[in-house]
C-alpha cells in the first residue's frame, strides 16, 4: 500500500476575530469539565474540556483538570482578542470554583458570574442510593 497522501483542507479558513467581551459558559459535572468561551451572539471562540486537555478517567472530574481546561479556552479567547467575561456556572462538579479562578489567573476581566444550574422543582426521581 502506498503511503497516506496529507489531505488539505478546502473549506474557509478561521478567520481571526477581535471580540473585547463575550461568556464564557462552564459545565462542571462530577465527572468532567467543559469550558466553553462565546462572543455576544453566542458564536463560539473558544472552548476547552479536561478530556481534550489529556485527562482521562476518573481525573477528569478533578478540580485540578478544570483548571486546566479553564486555561487552555481562555488562552485561545485571549488570542482573539477577548478582555472581558461573563460566566455562567452549571452544574454540581469539583471544578467549578477552580475553573473560574483559571479564567481569571489567565488574564480574563470577570464581570459576572452566574449559577444556571437548572433545578427540578421536584421533576424526575433521582437514581437510588449507592451502598458501597
Amino acid at each position: 500500500m502506498a503511503p497516506r497522501q496529507p489531505t488539505k483542507r478546502t473549506g474557509p479558513r478561521k478567520q481571526k476575530k477581535n471580540v473585547p467581551n463575550g461568556v464564557a459558559y462552564i459545565q462542571s459535572t462530577f465527572n468532567n469539565t467543559i469550558v466553553t468561551i462565546a462572543d455576544a451572539n453566542g458564536e463560539v471562540i473558544s472552548w476547552a474540556s479536561a478530556g481534550s486537555s489529556g485527562f482521562k478517567g476518573a481525573k477528569k472530574g478533578t478540580p485540578f483538570a478544570a483548571q486546566t481546561a479553564a486555561e487552555n479556552a481562555a488562552r485561545r479567547a485571549a488570542e482573539q482578542g477577548m478582555r472581558q467575561i461573563e460566566v455562567m456556572v452549571s452544574g454540581p462538579g469539583a471544578g467549578r470554583e477552580t475553573a473560574i479562578r483559571a479564567l481569571q489567573g489567565a488574564g480574563l476581566e470577570i464581570t459576572l458570574i452566574r449559577d444556571v444550574t437548572p433545578i427540578p422543582h421536584n421533576g424526575c426521581r433521582p437514581p437510588k442510593r449507592r451502598r458501597v
